[in-house]
């Protein structure tokens, strides 16, 4: 039998433990946040039947989900004819689920599925994979993981405020300040595919003009000429999304019929956010931003990193129905998404990461025979027992073997079990940093251990 190498798929990556350590220290920081500003937690599946998937993220989105092939003889309810008519087709014969592709669609079949138990406004939060057939390329995989937090059943303005407050205290608890937080409103949007004639071409308006940052303004502008829209309109729009002095944005929204409305909630949001309690919040109005997924209605809004190169670290937004295709119409919802993956890779960039993040030992006990192995095994429970890191060596080995083992997983103490420790009560506890030793007292190295 030939050997295969192994190897991972595409847009995947394994997490060893220095790494698994980094990516806790940032969930933990971000859950904390969560459970601060009232959010529970729930979990979905990680498969979802594609009838809840499908037509909830635009074209191109539906063409990024992940289909999962019916179990047993899937071909067996097939035809040439099935065939024939082309791969849509066929999958809908060989597929019933796929992989999510976000975690706000699972979210709003849970609340449907669940709205008898559910007392609303619904705060949840929930941090798990989800899954795109997407190019790999720096920032973006295949699986990824999202950490949410939605409030389900509130028209209310001070839930887009209280989202961006808990943006800006996660990312001041990651000491991550290089970052600004782009809002817009879908009714601009809205507004602007019609000035362009494209009314009836909404999502293909926004799904081009959210392509900007990847593919430029010029080649946007022929993708939306390609789609019918008037050329000397679409410049008019693109000059708009140059302008950066906010009050004149917003008059000249006024002056193209824009919703006085939206306006006026926009003013709101941001003179909210100025009585925020002195927070440092960094956001501003992007007319550009558009935020590519169909379900969005209201504000939108995505967090750009300032010092590293990389795509989007966060984003959300306001869908108004999103419940309402699920059978539960007239329930708004508003959400927000931390991208955990793009959030590591730019805090190792900027090193960002605390030192004694670590998942290491704060101790490394060592011995010379098995009857100091032994006695070394109360020692252990012992240090665990008061909260301690404590590592055992687990078999009899010579001694210059395990402090090489200690070098090796940093650990920064070693505490050494021999016979005159043993009969002494003294053990010699070693600092690995300096090469410093003394013997001590069991309460003796309990209180040094805890206090370094």
């Amino acid at each position: 039998m030939s050997k295969t190498k192994p190897s991972l798929p595409r847009g995947t990556r394994d997490f060893g433990p220095e790494i698994m350590s980094k990516r806790s220290f940032i969930i933990d920081i971000i859950k904390k946040n969560f459970i601060k500003y009232g959010f529970a937690q729930i979990e979905t599946p990680a498969m979802e039947n594609l009838s809840v998937l499908t037509g909830k993220y635009g074209d191109e989105g539906d063409q990024l989900l992940y289909k999962i092939l019916n179990s047993g003889d899937f071909l067996s309810k097939t035809s040439k004819e099935d065939i024939e008519k082309g791969s849509r087709h066929l999958t809908t014969k060989i597929s019933e689920k796929g992989l999510r592709y976000d975690l706000t669609v699972p979210l709003a079949r849970f609340v449907v599925m669940n709205q008898n138990e559910i007392t609303f406004p619904f705060k949840r939060f929930q941090i798990q994979p989800v899954w795109r057939a997407d190019r790999p390329q720096k920032g973006r995989y295949r699986e990824f993981y999202q950490c949410d937090a939605d409030i389900i059943g509130s028209k209310g303005l001070w839930s887009e405020v209280e989202l961006t407050l808990l943006l800006t205290d996660v990312f001041h608890d990651l000491r991550l300040e290089d970052y600004i937080i782009k809002i817009n409103h879908r009714a601009f949007l809205f507004s602007f595919a019609e000035l362009v004639g494209l009314k009836y071409q909404t999502i293909s308006f926004c799904t081009e003009i959210d392509k900007i940052d990847k593919i430029g303004e010029d080649r946007v502008a022929e993708n939306l000429k390609a789609l019918g829209a008037n050329i000397s309109q679409i410049n008019e729009v693109l000059s708009l999304f140059k302008e950066n002095d906010k009050g004149i944005v917003l008059e000249r929204l006024l002056n193209i019929g824009v919703n006085k409305e939206v306006i006026s909630n926009i003013n709101s949001y941001f003179e909210a956010l100025a009585m925020s309690f002195d927070k440092k919040i960094k956001v501003e109005l992007d007319l550009s931003l558009a935020r590519g997924l169909s379900y969005y209605t209201g504000m939108i809004l995505e967090v750009k990193s300032t010092g590293v190169q990389m795509g989007s670290i966060g984003g959300g937004g306001r869908y108004d129905d999103l419940t309402g295709v699920f059978g539960l119409k007239g329930i708004s919802g508003v959400g927000i998404s931390f991208g955990l993956d793009r959030i590591y890779d730019v805090m190792e960039e900027l090193k960002l990461f605390p030192e004694e993040i670590a998942s290491r030992p704060d101790v490394l006990i060592v011995h010379f025979s098995e009857e100091n192995l032994k006695h070394a095994y109360r020692i252990v429970s012992g240090l665990r027992d008061k909260g301690i890191k404590a590592e055992l060596y687990p078999e009899t080995a010579g001694i210059r073997k395990q402090f090489d083992y200690s070098d090796k997983i940093g650990v920064p103490y070693t505490l050494i079990v021999g016979d005159n420790e043993m009969n002494s009560g003294r053990y010699m506890l070693k600092d690995m940093k300096t090469g410093n030793q003394e013997p001590l007292k069991m309460d003796e190295v309990m209180r040094r251990l805890k206090q370094n």
